[in-house]
Order: C-alpha cells, then structure tokens, then sequence
C-alpha cells in the first residue's frame, strides 16, 4: 500500500468507527443489560456492621447542681445569666452579643478566610473519591481500534489472507467487563470513603465555628485591651494629679524630696505598662486582619470595647445524649470510626474468592471498510475466578492491621467525648467562678476608689503621709485593672459555652449548599 492510500484509510478510520460502533451497541446490547444486572445481585458484605455508638448515659456535667443563674454585678458584662436546660443554639449565636460590627466581621471571615476555601476544597475532593470509586458498581466498557502496517519474514507463512508479506491489519473491538461484588469489598470501599467525607464535612463544621470563636474571642480580647489601656491612662492621670500637689507641697516645706522622687518613680512606672498593652492591641488587630482575610497593613475599620457588646443573659445547657450530636469534633471522630470498621471489611474481602465477567466482539481485516463483513468478526466470552492462596503473610497482616486502626478509630472517639464533657464542665465552673470574680473585682474597685478619694484629700489637708496615699494609689490601680479582666471574662466564657455545646452549626446555612452536600450511596 502506498502513501496515498494510507492517508485515504487514515481519513476514513474515524467515520469506519462510528459505523463499526454503531452496530457493535446492537449486538452488544443483551449482554451489556446482563452484565448491569449484576450490579443489583447482592451478596453478603464481610466485616463488621457499624452501628451508631449509645449516647453517654451521664445525667449531667458537674458532680454538682448547676445554680439557676449567675451573680450580676452592676457595671458593664455583670448581667446575671440563666442556664437554660436543653436550650437550642442559633446558627449565629454570635449575633446574641449585638454587635453589628461583630457580626459583619464575622460573615467577612466565613467568606475571606482561606481556611475554610481549604476545608470546603477537601470537602469536594472527598466527595469525589466516592463517586470514583462508586463507579465500580457498572461495567466497563472500552472501544478501541488499532490500524497497522506490518511485515513478516519470507520463511514464516503470512497471516494475511491475501499471503502477502507485507499488508495492513485493522482491528476494532469493544471490550466489556465487569467484577462481581460477592463479598461487599467494595461496597465496604465506598461505605469507608462516605464515612470519610462525612468526617470532612464535620471538619468543615468544625473549621466555621473555630473561626467564628476565634473572631470574637479576638474582638472580646481587643475590647479588654482598650478597657486597660483607659484604665491606666486614667490611673496615669491621677498620678500626674498627685505629683503637681507634691510639688506644690514640697515648694510649702510639707514633704520631703523623697516623697516627690517616689511619686514620680510610681508616675514612671505606671506609664512603662502602656506599651505593652499597646503592643497586644497591635497584635490583636493583626490577628482580625488575618481572620478576615486581610494582609495586617490593610486598615480595619470595626473597633471594639467593652461598652459596646452585650452579655447574652440566656445560656445553653444542651443534654448530654445531645452533646455527642452537636460537637462537630465528635461527629467527626465518629465518621472516621465508621471508615475504620468499612476499611475490615474491605481488608477481609481481599481474601476471598473474586470473579470477573468479561466480553468482546470485534473484527479484524485487511482493509477498513473490511471490518463489517461476518467473516473479519471474533467475539469472547470469558470468566475468571481467583483466590488468592499465599502472599507472604501479607494479605492476613493487612486484615489485622485494619482491625487494629478501628480498635484505635473507637478509642479515639471515647477520648474526642471525654475530652467534650471535660471542655462543657470547665466553662460552666468558669461562667459560676468569673460571675463571682466580677462581683468581687467591682466591689474591690469601687472599695479602691472611695480608699484613694479620701487619701487625696487627706493628703491634700496634709492628715495623712504621702506613703499612705501611694499605698491607696497603688490598690486602686490594680483593682481597676483587675475589673476590666473580669469583666472581659465573662464575655469570653460566654464564647466558649457557644463553642462547647457546637455552636449551632446545624441551624446555619453554607454560603455554598452544594459544599457539604453528601454523595448517594449505592
């Protein structure tokens, strides 16, 4: 065959096989019908059944009765807060410190944070193995034509029908075949690949509700920040008060030199601690920036203080057979438990017998428009069974070794619910504890407070020495500082509560719904 020819042949290969395939569906079509059939014969999946572990039988979250609220205290975050039994979360339960700075932070975070881009990838990425691997449920079917140019030695007999020693063979064939799933391996397969997306799409859960804490724990720690820093300002400023009267005095012969050094060391002192303080608020408005996505030199308009947030005075106490549902951490180490218990059955199913059903029909000529005449056509029918005999030890070892990771996937899950009834139990000492701190702190302060008043005026009738007016200074110094702490404790408490119980995750809608969307199984 010359080149012209084989140009004509290479031209008419593409519409020679859309014809040839054409009528290879017809042919084909009982047995593909047959095969897909096959799909639905089920037999018995080996390994365990995963069963949806019981809820914790304990009644509550501390070995005492939680009180029906907290003290108040009446300054700024001291409102009493009730502990509402079985009480739902609102999906954005950070909208209860009524804060709309805070909560347009908060949706900027959901939508500029690149870890929840790389949760919700994963998530995707997740779903699609189980879609690949479902894929073994069907036949498959390959079509594939080979044109070819070949030639044989003198002394051999030519396979051509024509005799030639040099010819041209093109062969087009369709090969189906498809692996009988007697033993459920991988049916197990899938079932340990949904399980898996099911721990993604919790991670995911877990990703939006750590940021969302995480946004405004940052802008409760900024608010405590700005309370500290007016806090010293202000104690910077009656120390500068005090120091213009010691001056006066010394000038009048009422103190000694020593009483005027001492105050402004104590003056020096007191503005030493500004910026450190102000460093952490530097730090802090770092930290927003990068939760919402930005780059730490793009200006961040939302400021926060104390005055501006309110202390949700409803608190939830969710059941403990609830807890197990709402903490995305423990439905996550669920899932991967449940993967694990798939993962031995698929291990299991590796030792056991495998059939594969396969067929082809195609046709072989000399020429193209050859290859729809009966006599160029071939077709098989084929099965084959295999059982693995020996390898070593390997395929036993494998099994074990899955046994094993579930083993390891259960233990893990009873410490992921441990570890959630300890992080409830600690807040709830913490919201009792901080109520109480608070009431105390305001008291201190307000003690403090009326302690320097009437040193300053004593000292200014000259009743009192300067050391004892310093002492006085000094008190109310620390319990001013030490109010605006717990004051900011309440608030972060309050945060972690949210957190503890899961954040409500279940009543918030995904800003992609086809993000957590969970693949069907067959």
């Amino acid at each position: 065959m010359n080149r012209a020819s084989i140009a004509c042949v290479t031209r008419k290969s593409g519409a020679t096989m859309l014809q040839f395939n054409a009528s290879l569906a017809a042919r084909l079509r009982p047995l593909a019908a047959a095969a897909a059939a096959t799909c639905f014969v089920t037999g018995c999946a080996v390994g365990p059944n995963f069963a949806t572990p019981t809820a914790p039988a304990a009644a509550g979250y501390t070995t005492e009765p939680l009180p029906a609220k907290t003290v108040s205290a009446e300054v700024t975050g001291g409102a009493a807060q009730q502990f509402v039994r079985d009480m739902d979360i609102p999906g954005q339960w950070w909208t209860l410190f009524r804060s709309e700075a805070l909560n347009a932070l908060v949706e900027e975070a959901f939508t500029q944070n690149p870890d929840v881009d790389a949760a919700r990838a994963a998530l995707r990425a997740a779903h699609e193995a189980v879609r690949v691997q479902q894929g073994a449920y069907f036949p498959s079917i390959e079509a594939s034509y080979s044109p070819s140019r070949q030639q044989i030695a003198s002394p051999l007999a030519s396979p051509a029908a024509s005799g030639d020693d040099l010819f041209n063979l093109h062969t087009a064939q369709v090969t189906v075949s498809y692996t009988l799933d007697l033993f459920g391996g991988n049916r197990r397969q899938v079932e340990s690949l949904v399980a898996q997306a099911d721990a993604q799409r919790f991670q995911l859960e877990a990703t939006y509700l750590t940021l969302s804490t995480n946004v405004v724990a940052a802008a409760i720690q900024e608010a405590a920040l700005r309370g500290q820093l007016a806090a010293t300002e202000e104690i910077i400023g009656i120390q500068q008060k005090t120091l213009g009267l010691l001056h006066k005095q010394y000038e009048l012969g009422q103190v000694a030199m020593a009483d005027v050094a001492a105050q402004e060391a104590a003056l020096a002192q007191a503005r030493a601690t500004l910026p450190p303080l102000q460093k952490q608020l530097a730090q802090q408005r770092d930290l927003l920036a990068r939760l919402t996505g930005r780059f730490p030199s793009e200006k961040l308009l939302a400021e926060f203080d104390l005055a501006s947030l309110q202390l949700p005075e409803a608190l939830p106490v969710s059941l403990p057979s609830k807890l197990v549902e709402q903490r995305p951490d423990v439905r996550a180490a669920q899932a991967q438990w449940h993967a694990a218990s798939a993962a031995v059955g698929v291990a299991v199913a590796a030792r056991l017998p495998n059939i594969t059903l396969s067929a082809s029909y195609g046709s072989s000529a000399e020429i193209a428009r050859e290859l729809f005449s009966t006599s160029t056509a071939f077709w098989s029918l084929a099965a084959n069974i295999t059982q693995p005999i020996f390898a070593g030890g390997a395929l036993l070892h494998r099994q074990r070794g899955a046994e094993a990771a579930y083993d390891q996937a259960a233990a893990q899950y009873r410490g992921t619910v441990l570890s959630a009834f300890q992080n409830v139990a600690d807040t709830l000492h913490a919201l009792k504890s901080d109520a109480d701190s608070l009431s105390a702190a305001l008291a201190a302060e307000r003690a403090a407070e009326k302690s320097l008043k009437i040193a300053q005026r004593q000292l200014e009738l000259g009743d009192i020495s300067y050391l004892t007016q310093l002492n006085a200074q000094q008190a109310y110094q620390q319990a001013r500082i030490g109010l605006v702490q717990a004051q900011a404790n309440r608030y972060a408490d309050t945060t972690a509560l949210f957190q503890a119980m899961g954040g409500g995750w279940w009543h918030r809608g995904h800003a992609d719904p086809n993000a957590a969307r969970k693949p069907a199984t067959s």
